[in-house]
């Protein structure tokens, strides 16, 4: 079944303005939400309000829209531990209609804020042990965990999630796929690429889902696509262009572009068209529950 959600851009809005933009969203009839987990936007002109806090804001305004990060690093700024206790929290407040949406960042947002930015195989399978102590943690039993990434003593999260968090997983190529399809319950792909190239993705996904005893049949694949509903095209384009021309270059996602204005330079320097405001997520199929 189609659903479509709208992209909060927390790196081009206010919280409050953002806020009543999710609102109008639910009420247009959006099944979900996706909301930017990042320390800093993507230009100088940009927001960048604490998605945690806001979700928190949308799920008290809201009964129905699904919610989500969109996504959220668990190995560099975050602890996967304090990832698992506001997931928890936000399951609580917005019962069977939470997803956590993870990935490996970007240096904008991790090697900021904390001096570090490993090559992405080295971000990996950190995240794949986030992953794995996330959810252990969210079955409410202590957990000791001595990874090869992280540890846990006792840890045991008092507020537990009502029922299974689904994990939607960040993927641009093939390889990200499968750990996405082995590891996750959401295949999340951003759109421009060639189809191909998508196409092998799901393929993968589907195949490592396979491996793992999991039915690809089941499992949602969204897509992350910018539109506008606007007549000025040129209008749309420059807005596109002021507030997110430094995530269209792939460089974005993995050198150390580490500020807002370092972004916004290396943006310039591509050849970049598009449509403005927030995206949409289109899945191929199913969809996550609602309540």
């Amino acid at each position: 079944m189609l659903q479509l959600g709208w992209k909060a851009g927390t790196e081009q809005y206010p919280p409050a303005e953002l806020l009543e933009y999710a609102v109008a969203a639910r009420r247009a009839g959006f099944d979900l939400l996706d909301a930017s987990d990042h320390f800093h936007p993507w230009s100088e002109q940009g927001q960048a309000s604490f998605v945690w806090s806001w979700l928190g804001a949308v799920a008290a305004s809201t009964s129905r829209l699904v919610l989500g990060t969109g996504l959220t690093c668990p190995i560099l700024r975050y602890h996967p531990s304090i990832v698992a206790q506001a997931a928890a929290t936000m399951a609580v407040l917005a019962p069977e209609r939470f997803y956590l949406g993870v990935g490996t960042g970007e240096a904008l947002n991790e090697y900021s804020a904390t001096g570090s930015w490993p090559p992405y195989r080295t971000r990996q399978a950190p995240m794949i042990e986030a992953i794995q102590l996330m959810r252990a943690l969210w079955n409410g039993e202590e957990v000791t965990h001595r990874g090869q990434f992280y540890q846990t003593r006792g840890a045991k999260p008092y507020t537990r999630p009502p029922g299974p968090i689904p994990i939607y997983v960040s993927s641009l190529v093939p390889g990200s796929a499968r750990v996405a399809g082995l590891h996750g319950d959401v295949l999340l792909a951003v759109g421009g690429q060639d189809l191909e190239l998508h196409a092998r993705m799901i393929e993968g996904f589907g195949a490592a889902a396979r491996e793992a005893g999991k039915d690809p049949a089941k499992m949602p694949r969204l897509i992350e696509l910018g539109v506008a509903y606007t007549d000025d095209e040129q209008k749309a384009i420059e807005c596109r262009k002021a507030y997110w021309a430094g995530a269209a270059i792939p460089a974005m996602y993995t050198e150390r572009l580490y500020t807002p204005a370092m972004s916004e330079a290396n943006g310039r320097k591509g050849l970049f068209t598009g449509y403005s405001q927030g995206g949409c997520i289109a899945p191929a199929d199913s969809a996550p529950r609602r309540p």
